[in-house]
């Protein structure tokens, strides 16, 4: 019965957060604009700078038919990079080969064929970082993702 309810536990919850050892993904029913400007929000509500948006949509169909590339990876995507001093100090103190972890980055997109559906993903820290900045990405990624 306890396994019964464990998988069944899973199931529900794993179309909310899909992860892998190294990125965690959110689906919502949310407008792309609508997450990016509540992510935005999330992330310079808590005091922290947005150093950087790539538009990543932009740039791969831009450059695609100059290397022969036809398939439309993305609908809209874009990726917000921001940093938190305190945070950023803290996760280089434990390690100082996390410094690969700076800027902190959180990507949302649409996939082709999916209007119904934006995405928000990010880099799951790894070791010691975990603790120190794992929190803060799925907190303003879940907030934005409401």
């Amino acid at each position: 019965m306890r396994r019964l309810l464990a998988l069944l536990v899973l199931a529900l919850t794993s179309s909310l957060a899909q992860a892998t050892d190294w990125t965690v993904r959110q689906r919502t029913a949310q407008p792309f604009a609508d997450v990016r400007d509540a992510l935005t929000l999330a992330i310079e509500n808590r005091g922290l700078v947005i150093n950087y948006t790539s538009h990543i949509a932009d740039m791969l169909a831009r450059t695609g038919s100059d290397i022969g590339a036809r398939k439309q990876v993305f609908g809209q995507a874009e990726i917000i990079e921001f940093c938190s001093a305190k945070l950023s100090r803290q996760m280089i103190e434990a390690d100082p080969h996390n410094i690969v972890l700076c800027p902190f980055a959180i990507a949302i997109y649409t996939l082709p064929g999916d209007d119904k559906h934006t995405w928000i993903s990010w880099r799951r820290p790894q070791g010691s970082a975990a603790t120190i900045v794992e929190p803060l990405l799925r907190d303003i990624a879940d907030e934005a993702g409401r």
